[in-house]
């Protein structure tokens, strides 16, 4: 240099970074300003999802006791509640926040373990409150109906928080009480109103909220002694009575353990508040708790569709970002000729995302906790218990609004790196964006799509390497992780894969109409505007297909777990009413009814009776006795007692093969399927008759093979998993027993075993019937048939009038209430027309990403069509073009997305514990997949104006 003149520095200047970021961040704001609709479109976009799933969180979480809440709704002020645990053995643990769920134990069944009594382990220095569970009857339009009563001192000072006087007063008289809100409106009663149960006639003055019931339940509070001396000995059993221990000291986790010890659960209000290390917690060789794999899938699933909701947004934001990024071409042009950098270019479309995506984070958070706090209050409000309190999630929270931050950002960088590497003297005369070229994203997708199907090929691998279901549950998480990535994945390829696909099916347009060509060039030659359309329809088709294979799977496995106690429509009816233990012990005999009276009792009752048939069975389980001092050294059988059970024992190696875990090993082997498959049976297990019960109880002909087997003295079973060379055995067991069998499961011993011939007849549906045999073969197996009950066929499913009607018809049968009446309802009914409402909102999903992507597109494409009616373009087929644009994108998108939704959730479905309830929603998919272009295309057909759209010139055109 020469002297005197200094060095040239061409560092950059200190802050210049910084001070270049304040210019994008006040030119974004500037052009946010002034596009506010597209600017509120983005922040809709973002902010619903992120509402959504933090106010999913917060419901979540609500539903869900603080120990705080715990003690409050189940303590009020007492120390603690002592109530009956039912433990295999003495080496059990409840859990510490639960008085009901075991949560460690061996496992191993003690034939010679006897629970005490709550009662004889209370400690002392306590008040003691008992409250005892009662079964009670009330007269409702002339039916008696069941309703639940509860002796307690409910307005003890020791029970605040957990009871609550909402209105009326405290009893006084000897025939008040008090009574949930649920009743006075079941029953149409108010305060002073005489009200006629079981237990006798009372008068309610006062209504009563229990902080861990409903309202709307029915129940009747009465004080101790109240009522008839005899009330609730009909369930004296020890499970029907809890005590509540109100005191200054404490309950300590030693006393839970050794009450939990001798079978009696403790729920402990300095236990709960503060609960002991996990260490103490378990037992000594306690069985290792299974990996809730059910849980791991319905989070995989979860995952999967919140990340698919999150990219459609995210591309749905892109692709309103696209156009605006096209819009501010000329100023961002202007921008980088006065010397911005490319990194100043990108962070003014950055810092767009960034301003917008603040926005709908926040105030999408707000929104959704909001939304919760309201659904909260409103449902507390309504007495209901499903809701504790508004419990936010601030870590769920945080995480989604961190994605939908990122969704919004990533959504703004694409456009802002397609911007600053534009030609800008080239834009700077014409005012418009040049093509850029797309080698290096076709090249990403090219790459990322064989790793997605890598990643589900992985997932699905994975699943099947395990053959055990225990191993197979212990890698769902694993296998959840990779089928999500790589779902999202794919989704990724294929959005960088479009502008090739666009470009490749351009030249196979050549013998279609004239508008389907020019949309095909013009969306190759508009590659901006083409791929984030097609994107965006494409995450919302991924979307709804996969919500729609999981919600059919999901309906598909309820329908295979459905557990049948008749045919649909049918209902049962005993033919005998037990009556309850006399003051002095004795029990008296059973109430009988005619079976003809009763069935022309509920026919003039219903008019939806198709037909009543009488049910004979053998002699059922009746006055057995299980309390103190009974068992089986009295007789099985005695003049007014019945203890004898029949069942079909499972021949050696037809058991259904189960894990250590208690899973099933294949749930397709035929010994795990059918009737009877997990049920002990019952007093009507066996039936006793001839072709015409078959055609009722079985729901099928009985056929020659059938009838003749009847004839010959076999029996007709339900299943073939009992049927061994021909024959089955028959066994009568003694109920008041108890025994560990080789499965885990809980059998009586048996007393009379007899093997018969038998032939197989699989009934409609699986029934619990074990199966049939004729009169004559009973007689000569001394099965001591009797007539049981009457069966009653519907044509249709009774209303809750109609069951109260027919209810008060039964109990006028048998001169007294204590029958109710219900029918098999079948597979629940709502699942087709749930199926049906997923499609519909999942095509709205869809319809609106392509109405939302079509009105850019057209927004964009306005200069074109200017240019088109300039050169003498006829208004049809300008409207033609955006039809035809518009079911090009949509169609592309919404074929692509279908394919890439359903596979995912497929193998989701076959890889996890869904894996025996495939079912693929063919016609739904394809109404989808037909509807949503055509949709776009009839919307973008309507708004495209007639009128001539008026521009200005672009300079230098």
């Amino acid at each position: 240099m020469p002297d005197g003149h200094p060095a040239l520095d061409l560092a950059p200047a200190r802050g210049a970074r910084c001070s270049s970021f304040r210019v994008a961040v006040r030119m974004a704001r500037r052009d946010i300003l002034r596009h506010k609709g597209r600017s509120l479109l983005i922040i809709l976009l973002i902010m619903l999802p992120v509402a959504g799933m933090t106010g999913a969180a917060t419901l979540y979480q609500s539903s869900l006791r603080t120990p705080a809440e715990i003690v409050r709704y189940e303590l009020g002020n007492t120390q603690a509640r002592y109530a009956m645990l039912p433990v295999p053995n003495g080496e059990s643990l409840q859990d510490p926040l639960n008085d009901t769920v075991v949560a460690s134990s061996t496992g191993e069944l003690d034939q010679d373990f006897r629970p005490s009594r709550p009662e004889d382990l209370l400690p002392d220095g306590y008040e003691v409150l008992p409250l005892r569970q009662l079964k009670l009857t009330a007269m409702a339009s002339d039916a008696a109906v069941p309703l639940q009563g509860r002796q307690v001192h409910a307005l003890h000072p020791a029970f605040e928080g957990k009871f609550t006087l909402l209105e009326g007063r405290a009893p006084a008289a000897e025939d008040e009480v008090l009574v949930s809100p649920g009743l006075l409106e079941r029953f149409g009663l108010s305060f002073g109103e005489d009200f006629t149960t079981s237990a006798g006639t009372f008068v309610p003055v006062g209504t009563i909220r229990d902080a861990d019931a409903s309202d709307r339940n029915s129940i009747l509070y009465l004080r101790q002694g109240q009522g008839p001396a005899a009330l609730g000995r009909e369930d004296a059993s020890p499970q029907s009575v809890s005590y509540y221990l109100a005191g200054a000291a404490p309950v300590t986790w030693e006393q839970v353990r050794a009450a939990n010890s001798r079978g009696v659960g403790v729920l402990s209000r300095s236990v709960v508040l503060s609960p002991p290390p996990p260490g103490e917690q378990t037992v000594p060789g306690a069985m290792r708790a299974g990996t809730p794999s059910e849980q791991v899938a319905a989070y995989g699933t979860l995952g999967l569709v919140g990340a698919l909701a999150l990219l459609e947004v995210g591309l749905l934001a892109g692709a309103a970002f696209a156009v605006g990024a096209k819009h501010q071409v000329r100023e961002l042009a202007l921008l980088a000729a006065s010397g911005a950098e490319a990194p100043t270019i990108r962070a003014v479309v950055t810092a767009g995302g960034l301003w917008l995506g603040g926005a709908a984070v926040a105030s999408g958070a707000v929104a959704g906790v909001g939304a919760a706090a309201v659904v909260v209050w409103w449902v507390r409000s309504t007495g209901s218990a499903r809701l504790a309190g508004v419990h936010p999630d601030p870590l769920l929270t945080g995480t989604a609004m961190a994605m939908g931050l990122a969704a919004c950002l990533l959504a703004a960088l694409a456009p802002a790196h397609r911007v600053a590497r534009q030609a800008l003297v080239g834009a700077l005369k014409s005012g418009r964006a040049p093509a850029a070229g797309g080698k290096r994203t076709t090249l990403t997708g090219a790459v990322l799509l064989p790793v997605a199907a890598g990643l589900l090929a992985a997932g699905w691998l994975v699943a099947q390497s395990a053959a055990d279901p225990d191993e197979r549950a212990q890698q769902a998480g694993l296998v959840s992780s990779l089928l999500v990535g790589g779902a999202v994945l794919g989704v990724v390829a294929l959005v960088l894969l479009t502008g090739w696909l666009t470009t490749g099916l351009t030249p196979r347009t050549g013998s279609l109409p004239l508008a389907l060509r020019m949309a095909a060039r013009d969306s190759a030659r508009n590659r901006g505007r083409t791929v984030p359309a097609v994107a965006a329809v494409l995450a919302a088709a991924t979307l709804a297909s996969a919500a729609l294979v999981l919600s059919a799977s999901q309906q598909a496995g309820q329908r295979l777990s459905h557990s049948w106690s008749a045919l649909e429509n049918q209902a049962y009816l005993p033919l005998s009413l037990a009556q309850p233990p006399q003051a002095d012990g004795t029990i008296p005999p059973a109430i009988t009814a005619n079976p003809e009276h009763l069935s022309t009792a509920v026919s003039g009752a219903l008019d939806s009776v198709s037909w009543t048939r009488t049910v004979t069975t053998p002699a059922p389980v009746r006055n057995c006795g299980f309390g103190e001092g009974a068992g089986p050294a009295g007789q099985v059988t005695t003049d007014v007692s019945n203890c004898l059970q029949y069942s079909l024992a499972r021949p050696a190696g037809q058991s259904c093969p189960l894990t250590a875990q208690r899973r099933v090993v294949d749930p397709d082997d035929w010994r795990c399927r059918g009737s009877m498959a997990w049920d002990q049976g019952s007093d009507r297990s066996i039936l006793v008759g001839g072709a015409e019960d078959i055609r009722a109880m079985f729901g099928r002909e009985a056929g020659a093979d059938a009838v003749a087997a009847l004839d010959a003295g076999a029996m007709v079973v339900t299943n073939p998993v009992f049927v061994r060379d021909g024959k089955v055995e028959l066994q009568g067991q003694d109920v008041r027993t108890q025994r560990g069998s080789p499965d885990g499961s809980v059998v009586h011993d048996v007393l009379v075993s007899t093997t018969v011939d038998a032939v197989v007849l699989e009934p409609a549906v699986a029934v619990p019937y074990f199966g049939i045999v004729s009169p004559e073969t009973a007689e000569r197996l001394d099965l001591a048939p009797v007539r049981a009950g009457v069966v009653v066929q519907l044509s249709r499913a009774p209303s809750a009038a109609e069951v109260d009607a027919v209810s008060g018809a039964v109990a006028g049968v048998f001169g007294q209430p204590g029958l109710g009446f219900w029918a098999e309802p079948g597979t629940p009914k709502d699942q087709a027309w749930m199926g049906w409402l997923i499609v519909a909102v999942s095509a709205l999903v869809t319809f609106s990403a392509a109405g939302i992507t079509t009105g850019l597109s057209l927004a964009d494409a306005r200069t074109d069509h200017a240019t088109l009616a300039g050169v003498g373009a006829a208004p049809r087929l300008r409207k033609a073009l955006a039809a035809s644009q518009a079911l090009f994108t949509a169609g592309l998108g919404a074929v692509l997305g279908t394919l890439a939704g359903a596979v995912p959730a497929v193998l989701i479905v076959v890889s996890t514990d869904l894996r025996t309830a495939l079912d693929v929603p063919w016609l739904p998919l394809a109404a989808m997949v037909a509807a949503v272009p055509v949709t776009a295309s009839a919307l973008a057909w309507a708004f495209t104006r007639v009128a001539l759209p008026m521009t200005r010139r672009a300079p230098g055109g």
